[in-house]
């Protein structure tokens, strides 16, 4: 009995093959937990759409995915002095986001990154003119930019990387190849047109991997089924039943990453409205489970425990039988599955 990743694998892969066509020459990213999907699978995947770079986190994902992957291996967190160094082969290409780093990865492959409107890391334009000495002495692979996601002053995404193609130019810098994050086809179409000496190269991964919803679905099986009475006391708290019910045990729990949520920006009043609401009952033990049953999302009994989680379904629905397996609303990134079926 397990949490399972279903994938319908011939649509999820006709979507890999829609989103190539829209971004030639795309970079796909494999990193954190694969986007829920491991990082052999999609090394396997990146393969199969025949790419020659694979972008991944972190040099430690990067010595894992070497024996997946044949192709170039990008890692997208910038090289610092001082880091841990992990032995890696020669087609692993470092980014950097200082002139510091630069000077310190000599005879390395870089890539260098920019500093855009995210202000996360990147070279400013105050440090282009020290460049020029610094890149003499690295294989230097082409430059970065890693946009926001929401543009909510109204700015425009192609603007902005103008703005420093214009920079990189003037300060003559090599812009032979311009690797992009959170563009638009279209917008990376304005791009090449304006710029046909630049090769532009987009880094995707959820777009990629996550951007077909229909074709996975995550699915708890049922392990065991209790019949329990209003004011009847259960689990490690032993709480009180509300109501008559079953409370049922589901495969999924916090080692899953059941229960375990990141982070949201709320935009509007009802997502606001809601969040507080929720807050609001967590406050006397009322969470709401990722998991569905007869066409609703169920209640936690109680917190989720490390392998399974225990639910309550109230004595009005279907009782669930061992062995049923329920729907669950899960977050790819966050989440860990026991099996995956191809179907």
């Amino acid at each position: 009995m397990a949490l399972t990743l279903y994938v319908d694998t011939a649509r999820w892969r006709a979507h890999h093959k829609h989103v190539q066509e829209q971004f030639p020459g795309l970079v796909p990213v494999c990193k954190g937990n694969g986007y829920g999907f491991g990082h052999e699978r999609l090394a396997e995947e990146a393969t199969r759409l025949g790419a020659d770079v694979l972008a991944v986190g972190t040099t430690y994902e990067a010595a894992r995915i070497k024996d997946w992957f044949g192709g170039d291996l990008l890692v997208l967190t910038p090289f610092r002095r001082g880091e841990e160094p992990v032995p890696l082969p020669d087609r692993v290409i470092r980014s950097v986001s200082s002139v510091d780093g630069v000077y310190g990865l000599v005879g390395a492959r870089v890539v260098i990154e920019v500093m855009s409107s995210m202000k996360r890391h990147g070279v400013s334009e105050q440090d282009l003119p020290h460049l020029h000495a610094a890149i003499e002495n690295v294989r230097h692979e082409g430059f970065a930019i890693h946009l926001p996601l929401d543009r909510t002053d109204g700015s425009d995404a192609v603007e902005e990387v103008i703005g420093w193609m214009d920079r990189l130019r003037a300060a003559r810098l090599p812009l032979h190849t311009m690797f992009v994050s959170h563009l638009k086809a279209e917008e990376l179409v304005r791009l090449q047109q304006q710029f046909p000496q630049t090769r532009f190269r987009a880094r995707i991964g959820t777009r990629l991997w996550l951007g077909d919803h229909e074709a996975t679905e995550y699915r708890g099986a049922v392990l065991d089924v209790t019949r329990v009475s209003k004011g009847e006391r259960f689990g490690y708290r032993q709480q009180k039943a509300a109501s008559d019910g079953f409370l049922t045990v589901v495969a999924g729990g916090t080692s899953h990453g059941v229960g375990l949520e990141a982070p949201k920006a709320l935009h509007g009043v009802m997502p606001r409205a809601k969040g507080v609401a929720r807050a609001g009952l967590a406050t006397v033990n009322r969470n709401l489970s990722p998991f569905v049953w007869a066409g609703k999302q169920r209640w936690f009994a109680e917190p989720p425990h490390m392998q399974v989680s225990i639910l309550f379904i109230p004595a009005d629905a279907t009782e669930p039988k061992v062995g049923d397996e329920l729907v669950a609303h899960l977050r790819h990134t966050t989440t860990q599955f026991d099996r995956l079926v191809d179907c």
